[in-house]
């Protein structure tokens, strides 16, 4: 299987834009993710609100380290080489999350740092359109050294005051796609989704750019934010005991810097 390679064209359009579509990228991979997809979905427990019952969205994190399938994604040369060419060599693998999706997604970034770069891989594993849960983009509203980023990212909070216009009515880019392409984008990229129905079906691989010394501070409070979701440790253990010398290198130094989350996440039980 090839590597992929980023083009300095898809590079360009990336810093410019805030995000890639790949059509098809993983198409012959496609039916083998939606079956391990929903594998992991039937092995959670009934009995506790982990099974998606379409009331309302449901969300396991970390999601690709339940199946050895998915965990392969992060050693599959099209995805380690896309993260790559954007991010550099050496990247982190910083969690992911499998989504059951219904109804709509408001604007919003990820994350809001410039100092280190976060990019979200992308997998829709049912045909989305427009008006059926698209991805939905404000392309270049993650440049957070511009004016219109820095206005953007506070107006588009009040919307219908600021500018007489609700969510699905901003100007964006609607993502339509089919299960087997992939999107990729920045953290701080403003996106969103609006219509579909009550089992859209999508997961994410987040990544970061290997962290200099000088930001260790943002990559530790991007691991304390996982905190919230009941884990003290970034990974589980498939995807550490399927990973080879090469999956290691993105893994090695969340880490060397997840030692504070037993901690953070007995404080923050002890609060509920």
């Amino acid at each position: 299987m090839d590597r992929y390679q980023v083009s300095p064209q898809q590079k360009a359009f990336f810093e410019s834009f805030g995000f890639i579509l790949l059509p098809g990228l993983l198409r012959d991979s496609a039916g083998e993710i939606i079956d391990a997809f929903e594998e992991v979905w039937a092995r959670r427990p009934a009995n506790n609100g982990q099974r998606h019952d379409g009331s309302r969205n449901s969300q396991i994190v970390p999601f690709i380290d339940q199946h050895e399938r998915l965990c392969a994604l992060l050693d599959d040369p099209r995805i380690e080489g896309l993260v790559e060419g954007l991010v550099g060599e050496g990247f982190n693998y910083v969690g992911s999350d499998g989504n059951f999706y219904v109804g709509d997604t408001p604007w919003h970034s990820d994350r809001w740092v410039s100092e280190v770069r976060f990019v979200k891989v992308a997998f829709y594993l049912d045909p989305v359109k427009r008006d059926s849960g698209c991805l939905r983009l404000i392309p270049g509203s993650h440049r957070l050294e511009d004016t219109f980023s820095r206005q953007l990212h506070e107006a588009i909070k009040r919307s219908p005051e600021e500018w007489g216009l609700e969510g699905p009515e901003l100007p964006s880019l609607a993502v339509e796609t089919e299960p087997g392409d992939v999107v990729v984008f920045m953290h701080s990229l403003k996106h969103a989704s609006f219509g579909g129905g009550r089992r859209r079906r999508m997961f994410t691989i987040n990544c970061c750019e290997r962290v200099p010394d000088a930001h260790i501070g943002i990559l530790k409070a991007c691991i304390s934010a996982h905190v919230r979701y009941d884990i003290d440790r970034m990974y589980d253990d498939i995807m550490l005991a399927t990973a080879g010398p090469r999956r290691l290198t993105h893994l090695e130094q969340v880490l060397a810097h997840q030692g504070h989350m037993p901690a953070e996440l007995a404080k923050l039980r002890a609060s509920l």
